[in-house]
């Protein structure tokens, strides 16, 4: 067996939801790292006095407890596992794995016992469940009765509020109350907030960015208080993460960042990061309302009774103090500005993006950390709006996108490098680069090796092409420049004003100005592409009324036969399910079934044949013609309108403006009254016209085409 013993998918309850994450046993101690938050928990291996295998929701899980009183619960193990675990401790432990088994009796009657940070509810001398006693954030009493509240968690579908607790009274010793007395060992290990004493320091309307106001905040020994004029928020140094120290662009000011897991809340909104904002300029004179021996015992060395410097120094050195937690400030990536941020855009507002040793954070406006464990590829694209930035896109292994636009351009050749030290899979990478990168990367190591960009020569090639065609022609304005207002205000005039000649009309004295305008409008004269001419419709052939109609297929003439049958089996059904079932029924039916239609179909089809032929025979089959031409009658009264429209169209072009009168010039009623009078009679003569032309054409007719069309 090797020195060191992993596992991937093992999963973390915290608060109701199952964090996943990987776990480690090495000869020194237990490491298990959560994927969600990446938070260590290192358990040193001469600390561990309990080892428990149990049957728990996830498969197997393992117990392990500390000489110090913390209590570690990981599941997700198989139970082929068991072995080489137990194997392992054996070989490297001085505690011995140990298999205990749960009640699933499933009674509401036991025993409470109260073992280390747990509450543990035992049936039998099996424990049925156990309750982490930091999980509560209230606890109540009454008579025989102790109610737990617990703190909630945003990521559990379902959460538990309460449980309650009926405690007995105790017949033997009737000086204590057993009911205090549970409840005093709850509230003992509970992670419930109680502002007993005096706070540490306060630092007095510090400008905070999220959540936004100006706040005082106290430092008390277990929790941070910020005192705002209209909220109140208290946050236990249990829920820090991690504390951030970033530099502003303009080198005057600083962040200070916190981050939280559960975030504090606000109603519906949650603040996963507390960010403040300082002046380097300003110096504060602090002094601990503590003993000089109490400092020393408490923060060895890292604080002293009496501080003073800057205000974010003072700030972030008792934070880290008391939080016990380091201080991450960005590496050694520098912009094309020589600052350690890069100005960007992420969702609606600006902001900085801070490239650090091992991850990503975006301030302010939403925060954004990104760690480079839990990100599967970036990937470098062209901006939206110009070619003078572009955009930084981050995807993670969940398969959240996280974009930062409009990056200046400059900006790309730094972050590229940064990104390819890292190891960071880049998405618009060639595939012959990838390849061959894939051999080199490795996942502890850490290279500053140089690899070649094609993105990064194409944009390069890019701009040259376009630096070469700036040169060529000065006097026009290239593609790719960005608009200048009032330069080229003829052209603007020539192309969309409805009076193009008076924009041009102030340049007619000069000559030179005149022949520049022309060389101008030369070039920029749109090319109208000739219309090509549409090929005429093929005439249709008209269908034939009058001849034999084609035979019926084999499944036609079943369907027929069969289609009362299929109705009377199945009361109510539809057309189209009738159609279904009957496709579903013919299917079905045997190849003699079927021969016995299609012999049916054979005899309607040479019948048909017949038909035909004796139909062409006695003469009586139709040529081809439009159906324009069919539509004799109501053709030839659409003739006549034309004409007789066309007719009056002339009149109008001859009697010339005077005859013409619209409704604006209409001055009189008589006038109206005689324009009405003139129209009512010139539609009696077009009636009368083509009454009369219908009865020449009834008398023109022959008596042959008069019996075709009845």
């Amino acid at each position: 067996m090797g020195d060191t013993l992993e596992f991937n998918d093992i999963y973390q309850e915290v608060k109701g939801s199952w964090n996943d994450g990987r776990l480690r046993f090495s000869k020194q101690n237990v490491v298990y790292k959560s994927s969600k938050t990446g938070k260590v928990d290192s358990i040193p291996a001469g600390e561990l006095n309990l080892a428990q295998w149990r049957r728990v929701c996830l498969g197997h899980g393992i117990k392990l407890g500390t000489s110090t009183g913390h209590v570690y619960k990981y599941d997700g193990f198989r139970d082929t596992d068991f072995e080489k675990i137990l194997e392992f401790f054996k070989a490297n432990y001085k505690v011995e794995l140990t298999e205990r088994d749960m009640s699933v009796k499933g009674w509401n009657w036991g025993t409470a016992k109260f073992s280390g940070p747990l509450l543990q509810f035992d049936i039998n001398e099996n424990t049925a469940f156990e309750i982490p006693l930091s999980n509560v954030s209230q606890c109540a009493t009454g008579k025989n009765e102790v109610t737990l509240e617990f703190h909630q968690n945003d990521d559990t579908e379902i959460s538990l509020m309460e449980v309650r607790f009926y405690v007995p009274p105790n017949q033997t010793d009737e000086r204590q109350d057993p009911v205090e007395a549970f409840a005093q060992n709850v509230l003992s290990k509970a992670d419930v907030i109680q502002a007993t004493g005096d706070a540490v320091c306060i630092f007095k309307e510090l400008q905070c960015l999220t959540p936004r106001g100006r706040y005082d905040i106290r430092i008390y020994p277990t929790f941070l208080h910020l005192h705002g004029k209209t909220f109140d928020y208290k946050i236990p140094y249990t829920t820090v993460l991690r504390l951030f120290l970033l530099p502003h662009k303009d080198q005057r000011q600083m962040f200070f960042v916190i981050s939280l897991d559960p975030p504090i809340k606000q109603g519906q909104t949650r603040y996963h990061f507390l960010i403040l904002l300082f002046s380097k300029e300003e110096n504060i004179n602090l002094a601990l309302n503590m003993s000089e021996e109490d400092v020393e015992r408490r923060f060895e060395g890292k604080l002293s009774k009496h501080m003073s410097g800057s205000l974010y120094e003072m700030v972030s050195r008792v934070m880290k103090a008391l939080v016990n937690r380091k201080i991450t400030v960005p590496g050694n990536f520098q912009g094309h500005s020589g600052a350690q941020c890069i100005t960007c855009s992420y969702k609606a507002s600006s902001g900085l993006l801070y490239p650090l040793e091992r991850g990503f954070i975006y301030v302010h406006k939403p925060p954004v950390h990104l760690r480079f464990e839990e990100i599967s590829c970036v990937n470098f694209a062209r901006g939206t709006t110009t070619t003078r930035s572009f955009d930084f896109e981050i995807e993670t292994k969940q398969g959240n996108q996280y974009t930062f636009s409009s990056i200046e351009r400059e900006e790309y050749g730094k972050l590229f490098d940064f990104v390819n030290a890292k190891k960071l899979n880049i998405k618009n990478r060639g595939f012959k680069e990838k390849k061959g990168m894939k051999g080199k990367i490795d996942e502890y190591s850490d290279s500053d090796d140089d690899q070649h960009d094609a993105y990064l020569e194409r944009m390069k090639a890019e701009g040259k092409i376009r630096e070469e065609g700036n040169d060529s022609d000065e006097s026009d304005s290239g593609s790719d420049e960005s608009f200048n207002p009032g330069e080229e205000d003829d052209d603007i005039a020539e192309e969309y004003d409805s009076n193009a000649s008076a924009s041009d009309s102030s340049d007619e004295g000069d000559d030179s100005e005149d022949e520049s305008a022309k060389k101008k409008k030369a070039k920029k004269v749109k090319v109208v592409k000739e219309k090509k001419e549409r090929k005429p419709r093929k005439e249709k052939k008209q269908k034939d009324t009058g001849g034999p109609k084609r035979p019926m297929s084999a499944y036609m003439l079943w369907l027929n036969a069969s289609r009362e049958r299929i109705k009377s089996e199945n009361p109510g059904i539809s057309v189209t399910e009738i159609s279904k079932k009957a496709g579903e029924m013919w299917r079905q039916l045997g190849k003699d079934e079927k021969e016995e239609w299609e012999t049916k179909a054979g005899e309607a089809k040479e019948e048909y044949e017949k038909a035909k032929k004796e139909y062409k025979e006695s003469g009586r089959m139709p040529t081809t013609t439009s159906k324009k031409e069919t539509k004799k009658p109501a053709g030839k009264k659409e003739e006549k309108k034309r004409k007789s429209a066309g007719g009056d169209k002339d009149k109008e072009r001859g009697a010339g403006n005077d005859s013409f009168k619209s409704r604006e010039f209409i001055e009189t009623s008589e006038e109206s009254s005689s324009d009405s009078d003139r129209k009512s009679k010139s539609k009696k003569k077009k009636k009368k016209e083509e009454s009369d032309e219908e009865e020449e054409e009834a008398m023109s007719t022959p008596a042959s085409s008069e019996e075709e069309s009845e």
